[in-house]
């Protein structure tokens, strides 16, 4: 058999290979993605690339996003996976392009006697045709230096495909630090906003504490008068001593959530500074949700998963190429003597080019095994990439229908709070007057903390739906 039939011999192997029964691979099968979300008002405009400083006017809390921007660990470490994935890219590419290494080295060896090297060099020495100074050494040094270059020729895009893989998780991981940068760009916002209305909720538990006190030094200064019993003194102070404990509770949430927000911002626990109480904070701008697709290219999650989806497909197409036979080229050229005088000699000039072709033949599971690998972790990727498009449309239209609630229960809660606070007046005017009962002034003052309680905490829900809805946008990074 000459070297033509071999060649196509190991061909016809690796195509018989190359073409056995695999699992199959699922195309990229689209979800039917709706036109528009619900409720959406206005499906034209986007509002997912509005930069984090336009979305967030507070400078306050403009100046803690830059910051955690900067020294955030999550957000370094994501840049040092960034550099990973591109010197991968650059040894993805390396592999296409030919090797070139160079050596030089020095060595001695005698051969023995009875070994055919030895022989011959016993008949070279003691030939009579040899002069005494051309007789062999019987230790036979060896001086070397070359250059030398493999090179794998990519006949079937094995190789290609690696790359174009290693580009795909790149971008991938970009997409990936990107999600880590408006995770981040809502953590703080969302600790910023909890803070201030921690702040509003502590407003409120003092002054409910000055008008508790009043009450109970008139319903002491009543018992005294004989206008008041014991019990009606005992119910205050049992509500001016809750009262005062939850002070304390909200001010052990502001230390925490202090220290939550440092730790975002990477730095050790000091003051948060914050502007304005958070009743009279501005909701960011209305955000437009525009059409679902413009979200699908602008989610950092989603885009990961579309980006991880395609380096799977070039993974199987690899893993597919691996049954075809591998064309492998090396050469070195250099220098060789066994005379150090002679060593640079033109004489001494050696080198050699060889070719082959190396088909797959007794590992064929192994290969095969590594297909079935890429082929599940191609459907994964799949599922991942359909899953991130689910959760972000179901996250968008959450936030729509949440954000319309919101904003008709701050409303009506408002309307609570100024109803019960005039109750509250009332209800100590008719008190002192006698018209009522201290159980009426308790549950009026009561009912008045608890509904502005919730008042601070729907305006924090409504911030904290919008920052959401932001985010859920793709926005922030």
């Amino acid at each position: 058999m000459n070297l033509t039939q071999k060649i196509i011999l190991l061909i016809l192997v690796g195509l018989t290979l190359y073409g056995c029964k695999t699992a199959s691979v699922l195309s990229e099968a689209d979800l039917e993605v709706p036109n528009q979300f619900i409720n959406s008002a206005d499906s034209s405009r986007y509002s997912g690339n509005i930069a984090w400083k336009d979305f967030f006017t507070d400078t306050h809390l403009q100046l803690l996003i830059d910051e955690a921007l900067r020294n955030n660990p999550d957000q370094k470490m994501a840049i040092q996976r960034v550099e990973a994935a591109r010197a991968n890219v650059r040894l993805a590419k390396g592999t296409l392009l030919p090797s070139l290494g160079a050596s030089i080295a020095a060595g001695q060896q005698r051969f023995g006697e009875y070994t055919m090297d030895g022989v011959g060099n016993f008949d070279t020495n003691f030939s009579p045709n040899i002069r005494e100074d051309q007789r062999m050494p019987q230790n036979l040094p060896d001086y070397f230096t070359s250059l030398q270059s493999t090179w794998e020729i990519d006949l079937w895009g094995k190789l290609r495909n690696q790359k174009r893989a290693a580009v795909a998780r790149l971008l991938a991981t970009d997409s990936g630090r990107k999600l880590i940068t408006t995770t981040l760009v809502a953590a703080v916002a969302e600790s910023y906003y909890e803070l201030l209305a921690l702040d509003n909720e502590l407003l409120i538990i003092e002054k409910n504490i000055q008008l508790q006190e009043r009450a109970l030094q008139i319903v002491n200064a009543q018992k005294e008068a004989g206008r008041a019993t014991e019990l009606a003194v005992k119910q205050f102070s049992a509500q001016f001593i809750n009262t005062r404990n939850l002070e304390v509770d909200i001010r052990q949430r502001i230390f925490a959530t202090e220290a939550s927000l440092n730790f975002l911002v990477g730095r050790f626990n000091q003051a948060i500074q914050r502007s304005m109480p958070i009743l009279t904070q501005p909701l960011p701008q209305q955000l437009n949700s525009g059409v679902p697709a413009q979200m699908l290219r602008r989610r950092p999650d989603i885009l990961q998963a579309e980006l991880l989806m395609q380096a799977s497909r070039f993974n199987v197409n690899a893993a597919r190429a691996a049954f075809l036979p591998s064309l492998n080229i090396t050469a070195s050229w250099g220098l060789q003597s066994f005379n150090l005088s002679k060593w640079f000699d033109p004489a001494s000039l050696a080198h050699n080019v060889f070719g082959g072709l190396t088909a797959p033949v007794f590992y064929r599971n192994q290969l095969k095994a590594d297909l079935q690998r890429a082929n599940a972790e191609q459907r994964e990727a799949l599922y991942a990439y359909q899953k991130s498009i689910l959760q972000g449309y179901q996250e968008v239209i959450t936030g729509l229908n949440k954000i319309n609630a919101l904003q008709t229960s701050a409303q009506l809660k408002q309307q609570e709070v100024t109803v019960l606070n005039e109750g509250v007046a009332a209800s100590n005017d008719l008190y002192v007057a006698g018209m009522a009962s201290y159980l009426e002034v308790i549950t009026a003052q009561k009912g008045v903390l608890e509904a502005e309680l919730q008042l601070t905490a729907t305006r924090k829900a409504q911030f904290f739906t919008m920052i959401d809805l932001y985010r859920a946008l793709g926005g922030g990074w």
